[in-house]
Formats: structure tokens, sequence, C-alpha cells
């Protein structure tokens, strides 16, 4: 039962909109509003509409909602808590808050520890997640990231993941794995991050060290579902081992499951042959990996390098046949099969138009660089002023065209013993370069452990190309923007292996949110739909009355039908201010 109740208060009274139900059989005021002073009604209730705002905030919402409760979903914190156990009273929130709290911040707005608390007081979140004073200082997050050992953070990983696959059937039949690496920005000095080191950065930066990262992740949708980061000097090939044996361990009793309904004649959740297939590309392949490959319940589809395997490069082309016109325009192949590491496999050699006219272009565009340090090379020598040694000269010569196949192809001639008789001439021999397009161009071989019978030729192909996926995924890290590794402001090798477990999370989240768009019929990529997302705002309209705080009424902004339809989609009705 509603009802107005005024109250007095410095010689004024002031009202409030009140409501009573029985509470154990007693009638009870079991919530209250305060309306304002007769004066304040009257003006709002005025033809001239006095209750117009003083001032109005803008928060964001939608975005932070709808990744929220994916969070929610995954029972990211819950998890985390039951894994690390409960802390003191006095330490703020719990280690698995401040482990989703840092994968929020990563999906939608990366930034350091230091900053969150002034990111924090931008969105809405605070009505859903009422956080202690002092809760969002960078010293509590530091606090519960170092609760966190390196076991604490695999079986946080295995048991979300786990949740992942069963409350959105994630289809597990294709794995993809593959590994980079993130520069860092660590001191030289430093000692306590061995994880951090100097290596080959697939971001050109020689000069920072660097981590190394590893994943798994399914062919739909692109989730991680296993992550592995080492340290950045070490080569892709020496963690392969690792990442298998953590595959098989995680996923053992899925795999059990599925060979015993394949057994029984029924096809299962995992493919039609009951077994994960894993898919990689050549920078994987060693006889150790092989033979740990081999002793596990695993499919696998790899590649060789073309041009350790001259026999099959000389295949003429007339043993070449069309695989899938449809799914793969301008593709052909043939089948054979060869000893590879130890036994004898299937092999499909493949030539795509589409790779060979970009191996073409591409390999156009190194000749012409080549060509012009030569000739400038050429110019110095024609001066007659050169100091170098014949000898050093050949080797500058060598290191210009050290660039892959440009020495098949590039004819130089160097003239004279003395450094000021030294003459080059240099031009591209044309035959040799319409050989080598015709022997490597736009071929690949791959290779796989299924019979004919179990995959044929297209589908091999097409298991092979779903590292697309994995690249997707490294390439979605290294978004500065959305769903970033960096910023990563963390100096020890224990606290940066908590921070790639929440970007791992973040990057989890992103796809689970873009697979579900995507199954609704709204297909987006990751920045498309944070950003429509984050167009569903809150606004806050704050009236001033004659004393105390200023009175919020909060409203959602205007939503176009994209967003409408997001909104409906995760639920955000739930996290909605209510009028």
């Amino acid at each position: 039962m509603a009802f107005i109740v005024g109250k007095r208060q410095d010689g004024k009274t002031y009202y409030y909109l009140a409501e009573s139900a029985r509470v154990d059989g007693k009638p009870r005021i079991v919530s209250q509003r305060y309306l304002g002073s007769a004066e304040e009604i009257a003006a709002r209730l005025s033809e001239g509409g006095p209750g117009e705002p003083d001032r109005s905030r803008h928060l964001a919402f939608g975005d932070v909602a709808a990744v929220w409760e994916m969070l929610r979903r995954l029972r990211v914190a819950e998890v985390v808590d039951e894994v690390v156990g409960a802390r003191r009273s006095d330490a703020g929130e719990s280690v698995g808050t401040y482990i989703a709290l840092a994968t929020l911040n990563r999906v939608v707005d990366p930034c350091s520890k230091l900053a969150f608390s002034d990111w924090w007081d931008t969105t809405a979140c605070d009505r859903w997640l009422a956080l202690s004073p002092g809760a969002l200082d960078h010293r509590r997050f530091w606090d519960a990231m170092d609760a966190i050992g390196e076991d604490d953070l695999k079986e946080i990983e295995r048991r979300i993941v786990t949740g992942v696959v069963e409350t959105f059937a994630v289809d597990l039949s294709g794995l993809v794995l593959d590994m980079t690496n993130f520069a860092t920005w660590i001191d030289s000095a430093n000692s306590r991050a061995p994880i951090a080191e100097r290596g080959h950065s697939e971001q050109k930066r020689s000069d920072l060290r660097i981590c190394g990262l590893g994943l798994v992740v399914s062919v739909d949708g692109g989730i991680p579902l296993v992550s592995h980061a080492y340290p950045g000097n070490k080569p892709d090939v020496t963690q392969f081992t690792a990442m298998v044996t953590e595959l098989v361990t995680r996923f053992a009793t899925l795999m059990a499951d599925a060979d015993g309904a394949d057994g029984a004649g029924g096809e299962t959740a995992t493919g039609a042959t009951g077994r994960l297939t894993l898919v990689y590309d050549a920078g994987q392949s060693s006889d150790d990996n092989y033979e740990l490959l081999d002793g596990t319940p695993l499919h696998f589809v790899g590649s060789l390098p073309p041009s350790d395997h001259p026999e099959l490069l000389a295949v003429p082309r007339g043993r070449y046949e069309v695989v899938d016109h449809d799914r793969f325009p301008g593709l052909v192949a043939f089948e054979t099969t060869k000893v590879v590491f130890g036994k004898e496999r299937r092999l499909v050699v493949c030539h795509s138009n589409g790779l060979h006219d970009k191996q073409s272009r591409g390999f156009a565009q190194t000749l012409t660089k080549t060509q012009r340090q030569l000739a400038e090379l050429e110019a110095r020598l024609s001066r007659g002023r050169c100091r170098k040694s014949r000898e050093k000269v050949e080797a500058e010569i060598a290191a210009i065209c050290a660039p892959r196949w440009v020495s098949r192809v590039m004819a130089t001639t160097l003239v004279g013993e003395d450094p000021a008789e030294l003459r080059l001439s240099f031009a591209i021999d044309e035959d040799a370069r319409d050989a080598l397009e015709t022997e490597l161009f736009g071929k690949r071989i791959l290779f796989s452990d299924k019979a004919p019978d179990e995959a044929p030729t297209a589908q091999i192909v097409a298991e092979y190309r779903s590292q697309e996926t994995v690249e997707g995924d490294f390439r979605q890290m290294k978004d500065v923007k959305v769903v970033s590794f960096s910023p990563m402001f963390h100096f020890t090798e224990q606290k940066i292996r908590v921070h790639v477990l929440y970007c791992v999370l973040a990057l989890m989240v992103a796809r689970l949110m873009v697979r579900e768009a995507d199954q609704a019929g709204i297909h987006l990529s990751v920045r498309a739909l944070l950003s429509s997302l984050a167009g569903i705002e809150e606004t806050v309209l704050l009236y001033q009355g004659e004393r105390g705080r200023p009175r919020a009424r909060r409203m959602i902004t205007e939503k176009d039908a994209t967003q409408s339809r997001l909104y409906e989609l995760f639920g955000l009705e739930v996290y909605a201010p209510k009028r």
C-alpha cells in the first residue's frame, strides 16, 4: 500500500512516497522515496514544467552491462574464489571480483589499474556492483593478483572453460593451435620477470622484452580453450608439447565420452569420428612433437615446408584436380603418401591461384627493393671511391640478395680486384623467375593422420584454413582499443601470468558475445559489436532541491534497431535503471 507522509525538519515539512506491507504479520514501511517540499512538488506539477533538471551526466551502460552479464554467466568471480579461497574481511573485495573487474575493463576500455577508478566513475556499474570505499585503489588489485598461484591459474582456466563448453554448447570438433608474442615495457635490469625476454618480436620491437603466448581456440567462434604463457626467447616449437599435454588433460573425459558414443555407432558433439582435430602451421613440426601427437587421442592437420619436398613440387599440373569449385574457387590439389616424421602420412599438395598471385605481387615488391639497393651500390662503385675490399663488397651484395628467393632470380656480376676498380652489374633472370613461380608459388603441402574415408580432400583444406580463427584472435588482442593485451604495467612474472589470464578471459567473453549475436542473425565484428553496445548510454538527470544532495533520475538513451536487438539478446533490462 502506497501513501504520502510528511516529515517536519527545521520548521518545514518535506514529503515522501512511502509503501507499507506486513512483515511477520505486522504492518511496516518497506520503502520510501523523497518527493520534496510542497513548493517543489507544486513546481513539478505546474504547467510550466519547472521540473527540468539542473544538469545531467552520461554514463557507459550497454557495453559494460553486456560484458558483466557474460562474466556472470561464466561464473568468473565465483570460480576464482572457489579456487583461491576466501580473503580477510579487510581485504576490500574478493579475488574473483577483482579478476572479473580487470576482465571487464580489458574488454571495453583497457587501462592501467591506477586509472581504473577514474574509468569506473564514467560507467553505470556501481548500480549493480556496490564496492566498498577504497576497493578500487590500484594496490588492492595487486594484492588480489598476488593471491593467485601458477597452479591456481591453470585450475581457474580449466573450470571456466568447462563451463563455457557446457553453457554455450561450443563445438570442439575443430581446434586450432598457434603462438605469438607481445612487447612489454619491462626494464632490462629487472630480474623478477624471466618470462619477458628479448627474442623475435612479431610487433617489430627488437628493443623491448617480449612475452610469448600460445592459444588453442575452437573453430566454432574462436573461443580460447587453452592458454600458455612462456618466455619470449623460447622458439614456438618448444612449447607445443606443453600445450598439447594440457589440451589432452583438459578434455580427457570429454574425448573418452566421445569415443564411447562413437563406438556405439552414434555421432558425437566432437564430430563424426568422436576425436578432436588439432590444426597448426609448419612452425610446430618436429620429430618429438609428432611422437607426442601419435600417442594422443587427437587427429591432426598440419603443413610441411614446400621447399623440403622438391619431388612433390615437380609433379605436373595435369595430376592436380579441382577440390571444390564452390567452396574453394581457384584451388586444385592431388593426394599422395610419404614417410614424414617417422611414419607414412597422407599428404595433400595444393595450388591456389589466389595465393600464387599474392606471392607473386609480394616477390615483385621485394625485387624492386633489391634493385634499388643494388643500384645504389653500383653508383657508389662507379665513382671509383670505394674503400672496401672485394670480399666485403661481395658480402654486402649477398646481404642485399638475402631475402627469400631473390638469389635465385637476381644475377649479379662484380668485376675488378682493387677497391677503386670494382664495378657491379645486375639483372633479373626472367627464365629463373618463371621457373620459380611455376615450382613454388601458390603451393602448400598439407598432411594429416586422417584417412580419405574419414575426411575428403576438401575437409582437410577447410580444416587447415581454419587457422585464420586463431590468427584473428591474436589480431584482436593486439587491438589497442578493445580486448587488448596492452597496456601491461606489471613487472613480476607472477603478475604477468595473472595479466595473461584475464586478457584471455576478455578474449573469451568478446568472442562468446560475437558468437551469440551471430547466432541471433546479428553479424558484427568484436569492435563493431562493442561500439554498438557502447551507444546505449545511461543518462542521469540531476534535480537540485532547496537542501541536500540533488535527486537523480536515470534513463537509457534512445536505441536504434540493432541496439534494441542486442539489448534484448544480452538481457540488459535486468541492469537498466528502474523508473
